[in-house]
């Protein structure tokens, strides 16, 4: 996924021309998304925190994720990823978060869920929380991830660039 540094690269620079500033919260990416800003130079300037949430109980503890949300919908759904989003926000300096939940595979996929589904939330200061879904198939392990980290990137993107 050669365009993830040209993505970090255009949001870090977007952060640094407005003045605003990123936070991420992550589960089956594992920090990749805040390691591709911080691979960039001057990405001071575009990254408060990330939380790495790979465990339920990450959630509820870093983000405040409600264990019955978690109970009902399960880690990998719409509501999940929008209180992630929401819980960054609220535990940072950012103006804008992204959260990532989803089975990056080889295991662990169901059904209803299969291997390559990944929930993004959004979260932008003064706003609700709002996501998407994406469905990765046929991908493995680290295709998900990557393709997790530049949609996570094109989103932040897109929100800091919408008034």
């Amino acid at each position: 996924m050669d365009n993830i540094g040209t993505l970090a690269q255009q949001l870090v620079s977007l952060c640094a021309r407005s003045g605003k500033i990123v936070a991420t919260a992550e589960s089956c990416t594992g920090g990749l998304i805040a390691g591709a800003i911080t691979d960039i130079a001057g990405s001071s300037a575009a990254l408060d925190r990330g939380f790495v949430t790979y465990s339920n109980a990450a959630k509820t503890d870093m983000l405040g994720v409600r264990e019955q949300l978690l109970k009902t919908h399960g880690a990998v759904s719409q509501g999940v990823a929008e209180a992630m989003a929401a819980g960054a926000l609220s535990n940072s300096d950012a103006d804008v978060a992204v959260s990532v939940t989803g089975v990056a595979g080889p295991d662990g996929g169901s059904a209803e869920k299969p291997v390559g589904t990944v929930w993004f939330g959004l979260c932008k200061r003064g706003s609700s929380p709002t996501s998407f879904h994406r469905l990765f198939a046929e991908k493995n392990r680290e295709e998900v991830r990557a393709l997790t980290v530049a949609a996570a990137l094109e989103a932040m993107l897109e929100a800091l660039s919408s008034r």
